[in-house]
This record gives C-alpha cells, sequence and structure tokens, in this order.
C-alpha cells in the first residue's frame, strides 16, 4: 500500500486547463488544426497555371470588377436619392414643427386671453355696459372667435398628426439609407477583391509576360493602331444634332485620362462615368449605370448608328462606350487602360441608344 501511495506520488500529475487558460489552450489548437489543413491543402494545390491561363483569369477577373463596378454605381445612386429623400422629409417636418408651435403659441394666447375676461358673467355685463347694442355686437364677435379658436385647435392636432407621420416616414427613409448603404459597401468590397485578385495573378508573371499581356489586352479593347491621344484629329462623320457633337468632342477631350472605377470625371473615368459626362457636357442627364442608359434613349440598330449613340457590350450590359462613327467608339476600358479610341467589333455588342 505503501509502495502504491510512493508510486502514485513519483507519477506526475496531469493538470486539467479551466477558465481563459483552457480557451487559449482550445484557440492553439484550432490554430494548429486551420494551419496544418491549410499546408496539406497547399500541398495538393493544382499545378502552377500557365500564362495563357493566368491571362485568362485576369481578364475574367477584370470583367467581372466591371460587373461590380456596375452595380457599386446604382447602388452608389440609390444611396444618393434615399439620402436626398431624408434630407427632403427631414426640411419638411422641421418646417411643419415651426407652424405647429406657432400655431400653438397664437392658440395659448387666446386662451389666455379667454381664460382672463371669463370671470364676469356675460349678463352682468350686458347690465354694466352703457352701450348694449355694442355689447352684443361685441358678444356675437366673441362666438365668432369661439368658432375660430375651435378651428384652430383642431387646425393644431390635424398639424400635429401629419408631424408624426412625417416622422415615421423620416425613419423609415433612414433605415433605407442604412440598407442602401450595406448595399454600397459591399459592392464596393467586390470590386477591390477582384482588381486585387487580379494583381496577385499579374504578379505571377514575368515583365515579359505582363508585357505581352498588355499588349494583347490592348488590342482586345482597341489599342495601338486605334489608340489616340487629345491631338487626335475627329472623324470624317458628322454627329447629327449639336448636342451630340458636344457630347463626341467631351469624349475626344477625355482621351488618355485613366479608368478608375466608381468615376465620373472630370480627371478620370470609368465606362458608363465617361458616356454620362460626355452628355452631361451637352446639356441631357443620363443615369450612371450601364443597365439604365440602356434605356434613356431610344434604342437603334448596330447599322443605325451615328456619332453621339450610346454602345453597349456583353449580355449583362456591363460596359458602354461613346460611338464616334467609323465603325468607332470612345470608351473607358478597364483598370490600367485609359480612356481610348476602339473598334466596336472588339467586344460582344449587346445594342445601342440613341440619347438626343
Amino acid at each position: 500500500m505503501a509502495a502504491h501511495r510512493e508510486a502514485a506520488h513519483r507519477k506526475p500529475r496531469q493538470r486539467l486547463f479551466t477558465g481563459p487558460a483552457a480557451r487559449r489552450a482550445a484557440t492553439l489548437a484550432l490554430a494548429g488544426a486551420a494551419a496544418a489543413t491549410v499546408l496539406d491543402g497547399a500541398a495538393q494545390a493544382d499545378p502552377r497555371l500557365t500564362p495563357a491561363q493566368v491571362e485568362a483569369k485576369v481578364d475574367r477577373l477584370y470583367h467581372d470588377a466591371e460587373v461590380a463596378t456596375e452595380e457599386y454605381n446604382g447602388a452608389k445612386e440609390r444611396s444618393a436619392e434615399a439620402e436626398r429623400s431624408l434630407d427632403a422629409l427631414r426640411d419638411e417636418a422641421a418646417r411643419g414643427t415651426e407652424r405647429l408651435n406657432a400655431a400653438r403659441d397664437a392658440l395659448g394666447a387666446f386662451a389666455a386671453a379667454q381664460y382672463r375676461s371669463a370671470g364676469i358673467d356675460p349678463a352682468v355685463r350686458l347690465a354694466l355696459s352703457s352701450d348694449p347694442d355694442q355689447y352684443l355686437e361685441r358678444a356675437s364677435f366673441e362666438d365668432r372667435a369661439g368658432d375660430r379658436q375651435a378651428g384652430a385647435l383642431n387646425g393644431v392636432r390635424r398639424q400635429a398628426a401629419d408631424l408624426a407621420r412625417l416622422r415615421a416616414r423620416a425613419q423609415g427613409e433612414l433605415a433605407v439609407l442604412a440598407a442602401r448603404r450595406a448595399d454600397l459597401e459591399q459592392h464596393k468590397d467586390a470590386v477591390r477583391t477582384k482588381l486585387a485578385d487580379a494583381r496577385r495573378l499579374l504578379a505571377t508573371l514575368t515583365a515579359a509576360q505582363r508585357a505581352d499581356y498588355e499588349r494583347s489586352a490592348d488590342a482586345a479593347h482597341g489599342g495601338s493602331g486605334v489608340r489616340a491621344d487629345r491631338g487626335t484629329p475627329r472623324g470624317s462623320v458628322a454627329a447629327p444634332n449639336a448636342r451630340a457633337a458636344q457630347a463626341v468632342a467631351f469624349a475626344y477631350g477625355a482621351l488618355g485620362k485613366p479608368y478608375v472605377w466608381g468615376a465620373s470625371g472630370p480627371a478620370s473615368f470609368d465606362c458608363s462615368g465617361l458616356t454620362q459626362a460626355a452628355w452631361r457636357a451637352a446639356g441631357i442627364s443620363l443615369p450612371r449605370t450601364t443597365y439604365t442608359q440602356i434605356n434613356a434613349g431610344r434604342r437603334v440598330a448596330r447599322s443605325e448608328l451615328v456619332p453621339g449613340d450610346l454602345v453597349f457590350f456583353y449580355s449583362g450590359v456591363t460596359h458602354v462606350g461613346l460611338y464616334i462613327g467609323g465603325g468607332q467608339m470612345i470608351h473607358a476600358p478597364r483598370p490600367g487602360a485609359p480612356v481610348r479610341i476602339a473598334p466596336i467589333s472588339q467586344m460582344p455588342f449587346a445594342g445601342a441608344t440613341r440619347v438626343a
């Protein structure tokens, strides 16, 4: 028995973690398991992508980023509309509060005056009056004033109810605005993620491979052969009217400016930002996104295009350019590619709209 106690004494005791120590131990164990999983997954990952596969993935990421950019632009526009609506409701509520306070003040003053004069019985006032006719005239006036007071009271009640409804609507708009802003952040994160993924993939290429990719991307979006700077002479096809000519002139003036997602000028543009800014310079307001701009005018066939028409691409209507004649357009292609002239045949044509 003593030997057993001695052996038990020599055997190291295992301490159990409790409280914070237990949580730290569990966290470290989970982290270690996760790291092992990641390393195991990396060991079993697909072989390194070929340059052609990288380029194809980058093209797809840029296209997805443009889709997300247009969704971001739409969310931004909806957020701005909700903010304007909320501001208008708040202004209206403020004016309603001022009117209600003024009506309450007037009603209070009337009630105070009535209280001060209510202590004399009407019969006594008639007996004391030196001019009964004048008293009766005054009494009739006071009856009418009482009717006005009742009307004023009802008016105050109506104004208070209207103000309560306005404030309820403002609270609703505030909730809408919060949702719009959350949607905006979600689309912003999507664009940033797509572009970051594209940059990481491009970084796996050699300098020569990246240069080859840029040259091929330029060619796909209207590269060296049709790229132009601001001094490029205008095409021979005349715009159909003065406003279309102004829009085209603006687009020529934007040549060479950088593509920046979410931008609508004056220093940088995305695709729909450029067309919106061009037509704004001509005095016409276009909506912000490709999928709303396509419905902003009269649809025209590809064979009927004239300078100033908006030309749209891809099945989701995710890219737009401004037609300048001769089968060419000016557009903001993608990150890293400035505003340039390109043939409309380089992308899947989705439709065209004539603004004016």
